[in-house]
């Protein structure tokens, strides 16, 4: 009998703390999905309750091998796309990372209300551009392809004005990850278990051996991880590769991560688990539709309709490509091609690469272009 008197208690409380905000603009406190395709509440204490967003349009980031910069695109419908700024860099990767550039951007809206946006501290013309003597940072004999050890960390409450943080694996997790081959394409995500981001990533821990997919928490600034990176999940084949994760929220409660196995040829495949950060369950079938090798996939869902799409990087063909999937169930995945050969359309921009998607309201939309004539 106290039990159940304590949980009512505990129901009025957040009851009475919830009827403080107004009726037209409802509650959440994560990054789910309603049924018209907005985000909508993850459980969460009365603390973290805010206002739900009403959302209208796209927002896709991507770097381009050019300037190994930060650029966007918007989208009303999901398909056709605008690059922002005239495809020049919104953010340039010379200022905000050590290798001064950066790759593989992804952004999220977080239950806060602010975007975050994390992406790989590696440029891979560094020698060429004179910002180091050698290839790469460190031997490429001992430490492998790319062998970075950064990440760079940024956020923002209007889309325009950014801060930034270089967090070093290495230097955080010596113990650990003092000698890591690299560290990849990272991914924010709120886990509404813990109530903390989560951001998840590629690692190679040593200098020689196969990529990983590993995941921490990061702190309440966004500045820095506080746990020690952990495996998200272990391809049942060690031999293959396996690398640039991207996870969503399905709309029965569990979640779906899309991620890269480098077979032959490297393609894109998915787990399902009941929690974001653990149990994930292998599926064997190849989700994308080329004939050559791809990447860095990443899942959105259209506003207002029972449909996500899955777009992904064609690095196999010339010249360089996104691709586009969609599915209903995340079960069957149609094919809708590539940029300019089906119902997805780009203006203004060509050659990016490793992109990602969120939703923003009309006014954010409306911000960004008014910003970036």
């Amino acid at each position: 009998m106290k039990k159940i008197l304590t949980i009512l208690l505990l129901g009025l409380t957040i009851g009475l703390q919830a009827e403080k905000q107004t009726a037209e603009e409802p509650l959440y406190a994560g990054s789910t999905y309603a049924e018209d395709g907005s985000q909508t509440s993850i459980p969460g204490t009365p603390e973290s309750v805010k206002k739900k967003p009403k959302m209208a349009a796209y927002l896709m980031v991507y770097h381009k091998d050019a300037d190994h910069s930060l650029h966007m695109a918007l989208s009303r419908d999901g398909y056709s796309w605008k690059a922002l700024n005239g495809d020049k860099a919104v953010v340039s990767g010379d200022t905000i990372a050590q290798q001064r550039g950066i790759r593989d951007p992804h952004i999220y809206l977080g239950p806060d209300g602010t975007f975050y946006i994390v992406a790989t501290d590696l440029h891979l013309f560094g020698q060429r551009r004179g910002y180091r003597d050698t290839e790469w940072e460190r031997d490429g004999k001992l430490y492998g392809w790319g062998n970075n050890r950064g990440l760079v960390f940024m956020k923002s409450k209007d889309l325009i004005h950014w801060t930034h943080t270089v967090v070093r694996i290495d230097e955080a997790f010596p113990d650990h990850f003092g000698e890591l081959g690299c560290a990849w394409a990272p991914e924010t995500i709120y886990d509404p278990e813990e109530g903390k981001l989560m951001v998840y990533f590629t690692i190679r821990p040593t200098g020689t051996g196969k990529t990983q997919l590993f995941y921490a928490y990061a702190n309440d600034d966004f500045t820095a991880l506080v746990t020690e990176p952990q495996l998200l999940f272990e391809y049942p084949d060690k031999n293959v590769q396996i690398l640039d994760a991207d996870i969503i929220p399905m709309p029965d409660g569990r979640y779906c991560m899309t991620y890269c196995a480098q077979e032959n040829p490297g393609g894109i495949k998915m787990a399902i688990s009941d929690h974001i950060n653990r149990g994930y369950v292998y599926q064997p079938q190849q989700i994308d539709a080329e004939k050559g090798a791809c990447e860095a996939p990443t899942m959105y869902k259209l506003i207002g309709q029972d449909k996500w799409l899955l777009m992904y990087d064609i690095f196999s063909i010339r010249p360089h490509n996104f691709g586009f999937m969609e599915t209903t169930d995340f079960k069957t995945f149609s094919d809708l091609g590539h940029f300019g050969d089906g119902p997805t359309k780009r203006d203004g921009f060509s050659e990016q690469k490793h992109g990602a998607v969120t939703q923003i309201t009309e006014k954010e939309a409306v911000r960004l272009e008014n910003y970036w004539k």
